[in-house]
């Protein structure tokens, strides 16, 4: 069964954009982001026992499906004619797909988080990733609210004054869905974020949350209902941070070779 039929199988579409839940546009970096998050909700080591045959199958598949979008020639090649070379150098032969895994991303710790959600809040990238959100999503402040990183409930008056502010300078487009949007679904967000947020608090003083716990340990002691949020949220702030991260390693070596 080739990679394409794969992907059905597994996750309902032939799609590799699809299944990493990026845009066919997407940058290296966004494919690379969208991979990590759909990668980190299988992850064999994240599964229960009686699943893990099952997610390690899955992320086997969306670690071939990165290995494709990441390659310039094999993303071409589907791009253009809608195949996969199952028999070229990026698919053949027995790759360790956890190993590759683990040289993408570093394990990082709660702190390494809340250190980068200090310098995000109010950064340039905070304000740029909000106005690519508001325009990915056609002005749906639901989702808006979901994607954007390291915001709560309390942080929507200001995301929806920079978004307002972006619209009267003309940087973006006044969409409906955000201009014209119901109180009840107002009302209905704020209802369910304050719930969410009220579980969170709860569960960090079950685990008796530090500035040091391993995310792991964390991911493994929280309570099953909640697995596939909190997956969500860690997936996001893993990816961003990782690529902040080696954004500064590139800045710090630049300035030490002067």
């Amino acid at each position: 069964m080739g990679l394409l039929e794969q992907c059905e199988v597994a996750f309902g579409s032939r799609d590799l954009y699809r299944v990493l839940g990026v845009r066919r546009e997407a940058s290296p970096e966004e494919i690379r982001r969208g991979y990590h998050r759909a990668s980190l909700r299988v992850h064999p080591d994240r599964a229960e026992p009686d699943a893990k045959e099952e997610a390690t199958r899955r992320f086997q598949i969306l670690s071939k499906v990165y290995a494709v979008l990441s390659d310039a020639e094999q993303r071409a090649v589907y791009d253009e004619q809608g195949t996969v070379d199952e028999e070229g150098e990026v698919l053949r032969g027995e790759r360790d797909w956890q190993e590759y895994w683990r040289l993408l991303f570093k394990k990082i710790t709660v702190k390494d988080i809340e250190d980068f959600e200090k310098s995000y809040k109010d950064s340039e990238e905070e304000l740029a990733d909000i106005k690519a959100a508001y325009m990915d999503f056609e002005g749906d402040m639901d989702r808006i609210m979901e994607s954007v990183l390291c915001v709560n409930y309390t942080d929507e008056p200001r995301i929806r004054k920079i978004i307002e502010k972006a619209i009267a300078t003309g940087e973006v487009p006044s969409y409906k869905g955000f201009v014209k949007e119901s109180k009840q679904k107002m009302m209905a967000r704020k209802r369910r974020v304050e719930k969410e947020a009220r579980e969170a608090e709860k569960t960090k003083d079950e685990l008796g949350l530090g500035g040091e716990d391993d995310l792991k340990a964390l991911i493994q002691s929280r309570n099953k209902d909640r697995k596939k949020e909190m997956d969500d949220f860690l997936a996001q702030l893993e990816a961003k941070y990782v690529n902040n991260a080696k954004k500064g390693g590139k800045k710090a070596a630049a300035k030490k070779g002067k």
